[in-house]
């Protein structure tokens, strides 16, 4: 046999095997360009603590991509993108540990077209609140029901590209909700003074939690009618330890204000509640619940535990004793040692503390994630 002959051979070989592995591939239903969709999709819902750029592209005055925001992202080189911390936030963290290959993109972010889609989209904007008046002192946000608006939206795109029978599939089997909602509730509206005083006036603290949940319960069964099956909810955490609460009030670094964290708890417990009747009652769905008010405050209890040197002080912010009246932003002052504050800045936490957080959910005990953690989630 000729070497000509031989090379002949070993190419048509070669191409016959990849042609044999594209065609096992796609009786599986996954073709060349689908084989990162095995890992799955995250599409996130919420406010600033997992907003990833969607107030970048709103006429708002909640904004976060302006610098030092940002500056320890390592996918934008340090270039702040609309995220409100140093780096990553909770759902970027919580999709890497995942496998999946790609951060969720903002749904008002011109790129967010086409297959981008597929690995996921982030609807989360900081201001928003359950509640549609909830932020309207940011004049602009998204609230959580134009966020599932904006999935309906999403959802018929899915169908174009995979065709109604694997796009079902892929929502329903591949797909995690991330729910992280309810903080500005409170501390943007119910607690606000001056704008919320008419409305606290006539609404008692049950009556506010009673509309959140209400309001929460019809979102999130908007969601299962488009498909959606396999959904995480964090509850709200101790708003009333942050900086900003303890600078205006003047507490000391070891004290929070009780109001705004009974509040929390208030909700908490009848979020839990709901979250049960839900699992109960809409068949084929798995609601679970993230204690992120208990994870917080270990974090702010313990601080030194986990290697850091404070979790009271803003490591980007100004004014008063904890850096926590004017938000980070260029003319802020920057701590050096960004990964030994649990506070980024006087509302949101840092990288640091969003990797201890999200790898507890990812992989932590019940007291944590329940259920199930959001590994076995994935694996459902």
């Amino acid at each position: 046999m000729s070497a000509i002959t031989m090379a002949f051979n070993f190419h048509y070989i070669v191409a016959l095997v990849m042609c044999l592995i594209i065609i096992s591939l796609s009786s599986f239903g996954i073709s060349q360009s689908d084989e990162d969709l095995t890992k799955g999709a995250s599409f996130i819902f919420g406010d600033s603590l997992v907003d990833a750029g969607n107030n970048n592209y709103l006429p708002t005055l909640s904004r976060a991509n302006i610098s030092p925001n940002g500056i320890d992202f390592k996918a934008s080189g340090g270039t702040p993108t609309g995220r409100y911390t140093n780096g990553r936030t909770i759902g970027d963290i919580v999709g890497e540990e995942l496998g999946q290959t790609h951060y969720a993109l903002p749904f008002l972010a011109p790129n967010t077209t086409g297959r981008a889609i597929l690995y996921g989209v982030n609807y989360a904007s900081g201001g928003g609140g359950i509640m549609n008046a909830t932020g309207r002192i940011f004049v602009n946000r998204l609230s959580m029901d134009i966020q599932v608006d904006y999935f309906n939206i999403t959802r018929k795109q899915i169908d174009q590209l995979l065709g109604p029978s694997k796009a079902k599939e892929y929502v329903t089997k591949r797909s995690i909700f991330s729910i992280t909602i309810g903080s500005n509730d409170f501390l943007n509206n119910y607690l606000l003074p001056v704008i919320s005083m008419g409305a606290r006036i006539t609404q008692s603290p049950n009556s506010f939690v009673d509309d959140l949940l209400n309001h929460l319960r019809g979102q999130l069964t908007r969601l299962y009618q488009l498909d959606a099956r396999k959904f995480v909810i964090g509850n709200v955490g101790p708003i009333g330890c942050i900086p900003y609460q303890k600078t205006i009030n003047q507490l000391s670094e070891v004290e929070c204000v009780s109001l705004p964290n009974k509040l929390a708890l208030q909700y908490n417990a009848r979020l839990k509640d709901l979250l049960q009747e839900l699992n109960e009652n809409l068949e084929g769905a798995t609601f679970v619940h993230a204690n992120v008010y208990d994870l917080v405050m270990e974090l702010i209890t313990n601080y030194a535990k986990y290697g850091f040197t404070s979790s009271s002080k803003a490591c980007c912010g100004n004014g008063g004793q904890f850096a926590g009246i004017i938000p980070c932003g260029p003319s802020s002052s920057v701590c050096s040692d960004r990964d030994k504050h649990v506070f980024w800045d006087p509302y949101h936490p840092s990288e640091a503390a969003n990797l201890i957080i999200a790898k507890q959910l990812v992989d932590g005990e019940k007291k944590y994630i329940s259920p199930v953690n959001l590994r076995q989630l994935r694996d459902l």
